[in-house]
């Protein structure tokens, strides 16, 4: 039976993207830490939305995370045909806030897990009619973030690496999508540990996972290589490609300061 994949499924986008999916009837395998939450998330698309869910609780920062979690497909039978890697958090504040294993941590989940779910699925996917890659980047990929250093890093490497693959593999049967959210009503800001002043600037601009979630869909379905969503952010990508890089890095550090 086929299935979408989604990581990081447990809440915020991550939730909202499996309840979309299953809105437009996937069957899903939601992938996230919290075993609770997962089971819990997974009874309850079952019963509104009249789809097959389950789950697996795994640390998915860990090395060998992405192929524990193909292995658990494969014993269960499950053929992927969408695969969102949504998993990601991010640190604020000074670079030397944090240890190496801190940040190093971090990369792993956002970069190196999302390339080797990637890899490791490929060729699955390829035996599909149709199938979709979903890669979750960031407004934030667009410009260097000062005190998100790091964060904004690993995502342009979510953006660059999305977009490349997408036209490797033009003319196949998948489609590769980056969708790069700005501000979102999630737990981000906590997980970042965002000063106040950062907090105040999000709720401005926040957007619902909800939202973001049936942007995220709609354009994996259509097949496009990005997408940047609410105006406020599409605008913020340009004026970071307009304007002077020093000006656009300055500004960006006073949220965060």
């Amino acid at each position: 039976m086929e299935y979408a994949i989604i990581t990081g499924a447990s809440k915020g986008i991550g939730r909202a993207i499996t309840e979309e999916l299953a809105r437009r009837g996937f069957n899903v395998l939601l992938i996230a830490r919290s075993e609770g939450k997962l089971q819990q998330a997974a009874g309850e698309i079952v019963a509104r939305y009249k789809v097959k869910a389950d789950w697996l609780a795994i640390d998915l920062s860990l090395p060998d995370a992405a192929q524990e979690v193909y292995d658990w497909c494969r014993a269960r039978g499950y053929t992927v045909k969408a695969l969102v890697n949504n998993a990601g958090y991010g640190l604020s504040g000074s670079f030397e806030k944090y240890s190496v294993e801190e940040h190093l941590n971090m990369m792993h989940l956002n970069m190196d897990t999302l390339v080797r779910m990637v890899r490791i699925f490929l060729p699955d996917l390829h035996k599909q009619s149709r199938a979709h890659i979903l890669n979750i980047a960031s407004s934030a990929a667009y410009q260097a973030v000062p005190l998100l250093s790091l964060y904004a890093a690993t995502k342009a490497f979510v953006l660059s690496f999305s977009r490349g693959l997408h036209q490797e593999l033009r003319g196949s049967t998948i489609s590769v999508t980056a969708v790069s959210p700005g501000a979102t009503d999630t737990d981000f800001p906590n997980r970042a540990q965002l000063g106040e002043k950062g907090m105040k600037a999000a709720e401005k601009f926040n957007m619902t996972p909800e939202v973001v979630a049936s942007m995220a869909v709609k354009a994996m379905l259509a097949g496009k290589a990005e997408v940047i969503t609410g105006v406020l952010n599409k605008l913020g990508a340009f004026m970071a490609w307009l304007l002077p890089k020093g000006v656009v890095e300055r500004t960006a550090m006073k949220i965060y300061e």
